[in-house]
């Protein structure tokens, strides 16, 4: 296919025996006919129900299912048991690896049959056993942007919305209308609770959970629920930010999450200061959050503690011990003469 981002794909489509048509007609498996673009690259034992279209260029994979009121883009590359459900649209140059499911019933009870889709941007990859489940409601659609990155395992609830260039690690898991900005990176583990929005850029630390919105260029505590630590430096860097506009959010976040003002406070006089358009982006998001926004962490200690050589100072309980027990065990130093025992107690 000539597209270096499939060259694994292309070595797997050359594994099997390929039916191939060049007309822009129908194919027959069977009685059942299928819209072909062009092109196309079909494993003998692949079922491909009447009503599904297929573009020009794509590759389907051993005993992959792909039903009827289903559209797969120009280059899409569809592997081994593969399950796409109706109603599913995929642009072009879309990646589905093995045991991947596409587009089933949303896990809803309030759910009534209606027609509802499950859309894919163009270039996103589907790692093996991604699950991604159309809408709830009549006419609703879960939408995965362009350029996305879903890993193993991971899932995307029924309504929910992925911007793009937005990575889900192994295992991560979004609720139903959850909302995920543009190029957040969601690691291995986490949750995201339903209705809840993660901001453009955002990082969520493997195995944390998101009750309350995380906020735009910020970043969570790894197994933690709602907690912030700080804004996603390494994701600001990649994305282009100067040093002067992540000190500009800093200074907010520092505003926002660790003056002790209220955050609705926090917002106003960040607003009358005339912020950037990266702060403002900040604050409009926190201002049209509904479920609340997740809080910063706060140490019962000093940061640097934990990074010091020297030894923590002994309460004055252990003093008295201290010098008490060389006061009996020496003869010749008086409490006062002995060095009392480091933090270790050695």
């Amino acid at each position: 296919m000539g597209r270096a981002v499939f060259s694994s794909f292309e070595t797997w489509c050359n594994m099997f025996p390929k039916k191939k048509t060049h007309r822009k007609n129908f194919l027959w498996v069977g009685l059942s006919p299928f819209t072909l673009e062009s092109t196309v690259h079909i494993h003998p034992t692949a079922v491909i129900e009447p009503g599904a279209k297929l573009g020009a260029e794509v590759t389907v994979g051993p005993f992959a299912y792909i039903a009827n009121d289903t559209s797969l883009g120009p280059g899409c590359c569809i592997g081994p048991h593969v399950t796409i459900h109706p109603y599913t649209i995929l642009e072009s140059a879309c990646c589905v690896h093995a045991g991947a499911v596409i587009g089933d019933l949303p896990q809803d009870l309030a759910f009534k049959g209606d027609i509802s889709f499950v859309k894919v941007g163009a270039r996103t990859t589907l790692r093996e056993g991604v699950t991604v489940h159309r809408g709830s409601g009549a006419d609703t659609s879960t939408v995965v942007g362009e350029d996305c990155f879903l890993m193993a395992n991971s899932h995307v609830g029924h309504n929910a919305v992925l911007g793009n260039r937005v990575i889900m690690a192994n295992g991560a898991l979004v609720g139903g209308y959850a909302e995920i900005g543009d190029r957040a990176f969601i690691s291995g583990n986490c949750m995201i609770h339903q209705f809840t929005r993660v901001g453009r850029l955002a990082m969520l630390a493997g195995g944390a959970a998101a009750q309350k919105d995380i906020p735009p260029f910020c970043m969570t505590q790894s197994s933690a629920t709602s907690i912030l630590t700080g804004l996603n430096v390494v994701g600001l860097r990649r994305a282009g930010f100067s040093s002067t506009e992540r000190q500009q959010l800093k200074a907010a976040f520092k505003l926002l999450f660790c003056s002790g003002l209220l955050v609705s406070t926090a917002v106003e006089r960040l607003e009358a200061s005339g912020p950037s358009a990266h702060v403002q982006e900040l604050c409009d998001f926190i201002k049209a959050s509904k479920r609340g926004v997740s809080k910063a962490f706060k140490s019962k200690t000093r940061p640097s503690d934990h990074l010091s050589d020297q030894p923590k100072p002994l309460n004055e309980t252990r003093l008295a011990l201290s010098r008490a027990f060389h006061a009996q065990n020496s003869d010749e130093a008086s409490p006062e003469q002995v060095r009392p025992l480091d933090s270790s107690g050695e």
